[in-house]
């Protein structure tokens, strides 16, 4: 699973070919030994949990590279190499 950005100990990943399990688009973020499913662009959180704080930063990321997520769940769909996003700063 390519790790696209890292922030705050929180690690986004994509997985290739990854539509069949959440018909939707969507990332995976792990922080600590947590791990949760969010959707792309509106940020809904689809399976699992991270602390609320870390949550927050990863939809604040979110907003803010909304158009490079979605580009990047488009390559990884057709299988193609993903481009890493700047973490939040």
């Amino acid at each position: 699973m390519p790790v696209i950005s890292m922030f705050y100990g929180v690690i986004v990943s994509l997985y290739f070919v990854d539509n069949k399990r959440h018909h939707m688009p969507h990332i995976h973020v792990r922080y600590q030994d947590e791990e949760a499913v969010v959707s792309i662009p509106e940020g809904n959180l689809l399976e699992g949990q991270i602390p609320s704080g870390k949550m927050r930063l990863v939809l604040a990321w979110m907003e803010i590279h909304k158009d490079e997520l979605i580009a990047n769940w488009n390559l990884a769909v057709q299988g193609q190499p993903l481009f890493k996003i700047d973490p939040l700063r």
